[in-house]
């Protein structure tokens, strides 16, 4: 599974890669979006991040359990206690970035609630917040910053045994 920051690549490298592994790719900011019918976006304004979190708890238990293939799980995923119990044990692989290719990738406009404001200095925050998840968490990590897509991809599956 792909853990990283807004703007790592984890649903563009999570696509090459199972495309690469031709198994399929399971997003699970996806997975709530088509579940509520409602952008992660959406949630956080309407509900609270609080009632997405719960929901994306819920879909990361439920696609651990029961999705094959390569899981892209939501930036702020990982940082969940009850999350972090499911992922252990798992192949997590950490898409590392910097903020510039970041900002490049996200753009950090209004569909990423958490960047919403000053997003450059909320971007860092919740990188310096999460980054020693991410570390604790992983299998194996990956430089993302500079690369194509299907570079990482490849790289992951290396990693990952399968090239």
């Amino acid at each position: 599974m792909l853990v990283g920051p807004p703007g790592s690549g984890k649903s563009t490298v999570g696509a090459a890669l199972a495309a690469l592994l031709a198994v399929p790719l399971h997003d699970t900011d996806a997975a709530v979006e088509a579940a509520t019918g409602r952008t992660v976006s959406d949630i956080f304004v309407e509900d609270g991040e609080a009632a997405f979190r719960a929901l994306e708890r819920a879909e990361v238990a439920r696609a651990v359990a029961e999705e094959e293939g390569v899981l892209a799980l939501g930036g702020g995923a990982p940082v969940d206690p009850v999350t972090q119990e499911v992922l252990a044990g798992q192949v997590v692989v950490f898409l590392d970035v910097g903020i510039a290719d970041a900002a490049k990738r996200v753009g950090f406009d209004q569909s990423r609630p958490l960047l919403a404001v000053n997003p450059r200095a909320s971007w860092v925050r919740l990188m310096n917040e999460r980054r020693p998840v991410y570390e604790r968490l992983a299998t194996h990590r990956v430089d993302t910053a500079g690369r194509t897509p299907e570079d990482v991809a490849s790289e992951v599956a290396g990693l990952l045994g399968a090239s």
